[in-house]
């Protein structure tokens, strides 16, 4: 789907839910994380990318203290009050605009600066698929907001808000990783997060010069990072580096974690190991980007995946079938994406074997009595922005 068909649903969507003309409408990218998974809570380095699958909302303001959230993934809309938006307050899918909206307050944006509105939702990012549905969201409703209410915050300030909201309102206890892909991403780029120093640099990722493209194969097994084992493994990280007295694991090299791993205990072992391993291939990853070495970026791209199969312990059966019959059937690498227990795993692709990687992974699943997966390519695209400003009124 085109954006411009999105922000046309969203229009008829919000003329039918909320009956009135938007003051602004602004788009929210899902994403995919080429490398990086599960560092960046550790203060470590990610490489994700923007992707064309998306988010729209239409906002219109009221001139009372009422907001009303509408999507045409769901039935009824949910009203509360501005003097209601507090963690443990909000229902539902609810949470995460809401609890964006939330965490303005910890950008710096004070109450009396919010006013009532309503915002209509229509969305193509698979839900529950490892594609940051939630931060489309989020982010899509933030850029609107700072257009509308003329707040000028910078991409970081809404990011903070985003994480804020997920972990407080949504309670998601996940890293700025999935806010700052979204709204930093460019066509043609992935986007180096260093999640220690909020630094982020632009690399390019001209996969289609190359004849290349990356698959996602949402395996259908639906995850939820409140809930699982993403706290348990971010809890045995923190164990780990306050064992190891240091501040996060991103103090911790590769060559540090023969010594490092004798004080834990051996699953806290593994997850460290993961989490510098992880590190190091980020770095990997962009140095063979600069070179044009796509080959060695598959390799890194599987390696990653076994690492969090085994140290991390985050896979799960339709991921590894995923990532295998890739694969066998010609792909550079694979990994799964997105903090695991589900969702979708990504290969690197010849275009020109696409649909036999296709072929092979449906065919895979049919064999293991598994869901049919959803198989689609994506590319590097543009990130959150408006796309009519309330100025255009």
């Amino acid at each position: 789907m085109t954006v411009r068909d999105l922000i046309d649903r969203a229009l008829r969507h919000a003329a039918r839910t909320l009956g009135g003309k938007a003051d602004v409408v602004a788009r929210g990218p899902g994403r995919v994380n080429l490398i990086g998974e599960h560092t960046d809570y550790n203060s470590g380095l990610a490489l994700p990318f923007a992707i064309g699958q998306a988010t729209v909302v239409a906002v219109r303001e009221r001139t009372d203290d009422l907001v009303i959230v509408c999507s045409d993934q769901f039935r009824e809309p949910v009203r509360l009050r501005l003097d209601q938006i507090h963690p443990g307050q909000v229902p539902g899918w609810a949470a995460y605009p809401l609890g964006a909206l939330w965490g303005l307050l910890g950008a710096g944006v004070p109450r009396d600066r919010w006013r009532g509105f309503e915002a209509s939702f229509v969305s193509d990012v698979p839900s529950g698929a490892g594609l940051s549905s939630s931060a489309a969201i989020e982010c899509a409703l933030l850029v609107a907001l700072d257009d509308l209410w003329g707040l000028g915050l910078d991409s970081a300030a809404l990011a903070a808000a985003g994480q804020r909201g997920e972990n407080d309102v949504a309670g998601a206890p996940t890293g700025v990783l999935d806010q700052t892909a979204v709204l930093n991403g460019r066509r043609e780029h992935a986007v180096l997060v260093d999640a220690r120093s909020g630094d982020v640099e632009l690399v390019p990722l001209r996969l289609a010069c190359a004849g290349l493209a990356l698959a996602v194969v949402d395996t259908g097994v639906s995850h939820a990072h409140s809930t699982g084992g993403y706290a348990a493994r971010r809890a045995s990280c923190e164990r780990a580096a306050s064992q190891l007295g240091v501040t996060s694991l991103r103090e911790l090299g590769v060559e540090d974690l023969a010594a490092a791993s004798g004080p834990l205990r051996a699953e806290d072992a593994r997850r460290v190991r993961h989490v510098v391993g992880e590190n190091a291939r980020v770095l990997e990853t962009v140095d063979a980007l600069s070179v044009g070495d796509l080959d060695r970026v598959g390799g890194l791209m599987t390696a990653s995946h076994m690492s969090l199969r085994d140290d991390f312990e985050v896979s799960c059966p339709e991921l590894d079938l995923a990532v295998e019959a890739s694969l066998a059937a010609g792909a550079l690498g694979a990994r799964m994406t997105g903090g695991g227990f589900g969702g979708s795993a990504i290969a690197l692709v010849r275009e020109a074997d696409l649909e036999a990687v296709e072929t092979a992974v449906r065919s895979a699943f049919d064999r293991r009595g598994f869901g049919p997966p959803r198989v689609f390519s994506v590319q590097p695209e543009d990130g959150a922005a408006v796309v009519i400003p309330a100025d255009s009124r």
